[in-house]
């Protein structure tokens, strides 16, 4: 007798087709999400690294600023320092001035040129007297201006006195003196 299968061979088949397709679907879809897994662990641990070496980098640079504000602290006091060490160095330059002034102006003054009044300020000299002449007055600022303490004799006035017995004319000039500090600049600088 021919043997007939009378059993559903077909649904049977259909579902072990099912089951293989969804066992490999399945395979295939652990396997993508470990190779994602790998991949975000891998580009995690990238990026984790980075983000220490950018954190590292931060860490140096707030302490190299703090050394550049050190930096610029001592830059200030340094050149604070050399004011005033210039400063000094100006004054002691300057400390015989007094008698170097009049030891100078003795030397100027032509016969004819007389000094009533002296005035300093600064490094400002005011020089107010009377001559016998225009002449004389321009051998004086001449004399000024070779001098080797003195310069910018500015006259700033020169008046002729019509009631003296000699033709005296008043004049004011004023004289800047070489190499002297301001006063109120060398104590602007000592602060």
């Amino acid at each position: 007798m021919a043997h007939i299968n009378l059993l559903p061979w077909r649904e049977e088949a259909l579902k072990a087709q099912k089951k293989q397709y969804f066992t490999i679907l399945t395979a295939v879809g652990l396997t993508v999400l470990a190779l994602v897994l790998m991949i975000n662990f891998y580009f995690q641990a990238r990026i984790d690294g980075q983000n220490s070496k950018n954190q590292y980098l931060k860490n140096e640079i707030a302490q190299l600023d703090i050394q550049i504000a050190e930096i610029r602290t001592l830059n200030d006091k340094k050149s604070a320092l050399e004011k005033r060490i210039n400063v000094i160095e100006q004054l002691q330059r300057s400390r015989n001035v007094g008698t170097q002034v009049l030891d100078e102006i003795a030397k100027i003054i032509p016969n004819g040129v007389y000094i009533t009044e002296m005035e300093k300020q600064g490094n400002t000299l005011q020089l107010i007297g009377k001559s016998e002449s225009n002449n004389h007055l321009a051998n004086m600022i001449r004399a000024v201006e070779l001098s080797d303490l003195f310069v910018d004799a500015t006259p700033e006035s020169i008046t002729a006195d019509d009631g003296s017995p000699k033709l005296l004319s008043s004049f004011k000039m004023k004289v800047k003196i070489k190499g002297l500090v301001d006063d109120a600049s060398a104590r602007k600088g000592s602060k």
